[in-house]
């Protein structure tokens, strides 16, 4: 969707919120993909929350004139209600800074469909881009449409998935527009809807965020709790992320933060939403189960990888037993040592992308 030039005096304003911290091995490539949008470039606000990178990240950042915010408490939820705090733009898009816009009509492409549909709260795109020159684990995640092999177990993902040939597995109701769907998502369950590359209308998440964190997940949940329902669009395009390249190191690390961190909040219960009022489309108890049955036996993922690399002949499927048993080990053992012990949030100390 493009609009001409003089049309633009009526085009909404979007904030661009980047959580950061030592990132400038990607962020650049991020805000050059914004820059090169058509998007009007009057109407873009660039928002930086910095966690205190020592890297060149601000560097990089004040180059491509965005507006630096100090986000004190390190992480990407924290960042995000530090960048949401300070935005003017009628829209938000949250980007992570490994995010890379793949076209330049991007941007139009999610904010057309929610100036036709006021009742949507946002839109997200509905796949990861697929890159040959991508590293393996980048190209994994693209392939199975997640971060998080235990989340397709679970049925909650929220981008295509060629195993299974759906963009989520959660029961929702869907008006096809060709370009997008647009959705009706209820109380039967909410996909993981909120990160790379979501657009939300910046009242609702303004009116809906309380507290030092930004869970955009718990927000849609909330929602659905309180008044039965949301709109949402799903737009069918895709993101890139660059997560993890070839590194299983940093996918490792990356897991492990993700439970010690989900573990901090659930004990702390700053949660906006608590996951248990919601079956997540029904398919929680029994995911956990053959998620755990599957990789402990290994064959079975085994025999997913072939069946992906059968849809798309890419060894990255090959990673898929590999993924499984590191997720399997570090959410193990974080759930073990944190029941034990004090949960805390995993330091960032030392880290960067």
């Amino acid at each position: 969707m493009e609009i001409k030039s003089e049309e633009t005096s009526g085009t909404p304003t979007i904030s661009i919120l980047i959580p950061t911290l030592n990132a400038s091995s990607v962020l650049k490539n991020c805000l050059e993909s914004v820059k090169m949008q058509n998007y009007p470039k009057e109407k873009i606000e660039i928002i930086v929350a910095d966690g205190g990178s020592t890297d060149g990240t601000l560097e990089i950042a004040k180059k491509y004139e965005a507006v630096v915010v100090e986000n004190k408490l390190k992480t990407g939820e924290a960042g995000k209600a530090v960048a949401l705090s300070v935005a003017h733009g009628e829209f938000v898009a949250l980007i992570d800074s490994d995010n890379i816009l793949p076209d330049s009509g991007w941007l139009w492409q999610m904010v057309g469909p929610l100036l036709k549909h006021t009742e949507a709260a946002g839109s997200e795109p509905w796949k990861y881009v697929w890159r040959k020159e991508d590293g393996f684990i980048d190209r994994y995640c693209a392939l199975i449409g997640m971060n998080d092999p235990l989340v397709m177990f679970l049925g909650n993902y929220d981008r295509v998935n060629l195993l299974t040939g759906k963009w989520t597995g959660v029961e929702h109701d869907e008006k096809d527009f060709g370009d997008y769907l647009l959705l009706g998502l209820d109380k039967r369950g909410v996909p993981t809807i909120g990160a790379n590359g979501t657009v939300f209308r910046t009242e609702f998440l303004k009116s809906r965020v309380k507290g030092d964190y930004l869970f955009d997940i718990d927000i849609l949940a909330k929602e659905i709790k309180e008044k039965g329902s949301v709109k949402f669009i799903k737009v069918k395009n895709g993101i890139i992320h660059t997560f993890c390249g070839s590194d299983v190191g940093k996918f490792a690390r990356k897991q492990r933060r993700r439970v010690k961190d989900y573990l901090f909040h659930l004990k702390s219960r700053d949660r906006e939403f608590g996951w248990g009022d919601l079956d997540l489309g029904g398919k929680k108890p029994w995911g956990m189960v053959k998620f755990v049955v599957f990789t402990v036996l290994i064959v079975p993922v085994v025999v997913q990888s072939f069946a992906g690399f059968l849809k798309k002949n890419d060894v990255a499927w090959f990673f898929h037993p590999v993924a499984c048993w590191i997720t399997l080990w570090v959410y193990g053992w974080g759930r073990v040592v944190g029941g034990l012990f004090n949960a805390a949030e995993l330091s960032r100390d030392g880290w960067g992308q």
